[in-house]
């Protein structure tokens, strides 16, 4: 059954068989019959045909001219030889050029036939190639934002290599990244982070062209291999256009964002010979920028690769480093500053490195946070901690408390609640005595969540100390809606009591307003004794430092612990 309304385009036909078309085929609904070469172009080019019946022995056109015309234009149209022509050799030559069947004149119902087979085989041959153009798509560009993945990247920026380095012209690569998308991630749900990706990459794809490639690396991170540069101002000024991307909010949903962004830049050739040296020294150099300031721009160097190298060979070491025993605890006195009696000890990670000693934590928790092994270890550190503080307990210590970091990661951790008290029941500590403390930019990333986490924790009996306060956003409405037991004063503030009267005001408001909320306060970082009468003499609750102890292993403090059993630290 033919289609309905179908497109006929004609070839040589003359008035009878036009009559007889009209009179067989009834559902013709648009119908051309044309006689030369240019109307065959013009026909292809502008309009659109189910079909195309060529009149062999009428047409003063070689079959296979018209067929080569029809695959210049690049349609899948057809082609049906309708014809009196009886000679075997001219039609196996049009078939053989491309014509789809040969039917005889006066064969109607062979002709109805064909014509319903070849536009099926057609609507066949289209869809196949549609479903590989939309797999070849998939495997090559990027599905949130369209933009080339990293393989057609790669493969395109390859390909300009031997035209720069035919001409010794540079190129640039720039690893651009928005690094805020975790944290929107985290409070209004992935689909706006996704949204959000889309504006970005549509911004940046202004600056595309055929010499400036786009790539969508991961998350919001971009790349850009940028062959329009022929020095090292213009590579500056192409990186200020980013930045200025910077300026302009993103409003989503009614919710206004602003990108904050880092830039990794590395030139051909001095900085990489091939695309994979070219992102991986980018890599590097983004890396180096997390510490700078927002929307800047960070060059590649041999001293960023050589870190880049340590931090890998770190990362490698840092994921065995439980198994094989590398990890230890110091632990850091903490005293009751009105009887000068130790209260309890804070567990601090280290890290004995085989090649590069023992390391403090600022040199590999950063680290084991990015690469989200800070999980491990905490529960190690926990572990270990409740651990020690039950063998302390059992050596007649029974009222010394131990207290625990809680990195950010963890505290997001859906099992937190189950893990601490596996611990807790394997080590037989009590609750009482465990307080974990967990900064105050962590509690308020979401507030509303890290109230009922706290909540829970203090269903446990679990004690809750804000660390860093004072630091970050000292949201006070908040200390009374949080279950807190200490605010624990960063050393920032304490470091200055003596000479600075606003850090000496702010620990006395802190003090005062811990008071009235009944809640402990502890000063953290005290090395003179001048600082520890300006803390006493406001009756200020714990402090610890290295006027008291600097962090040890777990037998000095048992030996510690044994002097001061009468004494005091004070």
């Amino acid at each position: 059954m033919l289609r309905k309304n179908l497109r006929l385009l004609a070839i040589a036909f003359s008035e009878e068989d036009e009559r007889f078309l009209y009179s067989e085929i009834t559902n013709i609904h648009v119908y051309k019959n044309i006689n030369n070469l240019l109307d065959i172009r013009s026909e292809l080019c502008e309009s659109d045909w189910d079909v195309i019946l060529f009149n062999h022995d009428k047409s003063f056109l070689d079959c296979s001219t018209a067929l080569n015309v029809l695959k210049e234009s690049g349609k899948d149209i057809p082609l049906i030889i309708y014809s009196d022509v009886s000679d075997e050799n001219a039609v196996h030559s049009a078939l053989y050029s491309g014509a789809h069947d040969y039917i005889h004149k006066g064969s109607a119902l062979y002709l109805v036939h064909a014509i319903e087979r070849e536009i099926r085989n057609a609507e066949i041959r289209q869809a196949k190639v549609k479903a590989e153009d939309q797999i070849y798509h998939l495997a090559f560009h990027d599905e949130l934002t369209n933009l080339p993945n990293c393989n057609l990247f790669s493969e395109k920026a390859s390909a300009m290599f031997s035209r720069l380095a035919e001409s010794d012209a540079i190129a640039a690569m720039y690893l651009v990244d928005f690094d805020r998308l975790p944290y929107i991630n985290s409070i209004y749900g992935s689909g706006v982070g996704d949204r959000l990706i889309q504006q970005f990459s549509q911004r940046l794809s202004a600056y595309s062209t055929e010499n400036c490639l786009l790539t969508r690396i991961e998350g919001c991170k971009f790349a850009f291999f940028n062959a329009n540069v022929t020095d090292a101002e213009s590579v500056q000024d192409f990186a200020n256009q980013i930045i200025k991307l910077a300026i302009s909010q993103v409003t989503i949903d009614n919710l206004i964002f602003y990108l904050r962004l880092n830039i990794g830049i590395c030139v051909y050739p001095v900085d990489g010979g091939n695309i994979a040296q070219l992102l991986a020294n980018a890599e590097s150099t983004l890396s180096h920028t997390r510490y700078l300031w927002k929307n800047t721009c960070t060059y590649y160097t041999k001293e960023i690769e050589e870190v880049a190298v340590k931090r890998s060979l770190l990362e490698t070491a840092l994921r065995s480093a439980i198994e094989k025993n590398e990890l230890l605890l110091h632990y850091q006195p903490i005293v009751d500053l009105q009887s000068g009696a130790l209260s309890g000890v804070e567990a601090l990670v280290r890290w004995n490195h085989p090649e590069f000693g023992l390391l403090l934590p600022e040199k590999f928790i950063p680290l084991a946070q990015e690469t989200g092994l800070i999980i491990d270890i905490g529960r190690w550190v926990l572990w270990q901690a409740c651990r020690q503080a039950g063998l302390w307990h059992q050596a007649g210590y029974g009222s010394l408390s131990i207290s625990v970091n809680i990195s950010a990661i963890e505290f997001d951790q859906t099992q937190l609640i189950s893990s601490i008290s596996h611990v807790l029941a394997e080590t037989g500590i009590s609750p009482e005595l465990l307080e974990l403390e967990i900064s105050e930019s962590t509690l308020m990333r979401d507030a509303e969540t890290s109230a009922q986490i706290l909540q829970a924790l203090k269903d446990m009996n679990i004690k809750i100390a804000m660390d860093n306060f004072g630091t970050g956003y000292s949201s006070l409405r908040y200390l009374k809606h949080f279950s807190i037991d200490i605010l624990k004063i960063d050393r920032s503030l304490t470091h200055d009591i003596i000479i600075d009267p606003d850090s000496s005001e702010i620990i006395a408001a802190i003090i005062a307003m811990a008071r009235n909320l009944d809640l402990l306060v502890l000063a953290t970082g005290i090395e003179t004794k001048e600082q520890f009468d300006f803390l006493h003499h406001l009756r200020c609750d714990r402090a610890q430092g290295f006027l008291f102890s600097r962090p040890m292993i777990a037998q000095d403090m048992l030996h510690l612990l044994a002097q001061r059993k009468t004494g005091t630290l004070a």
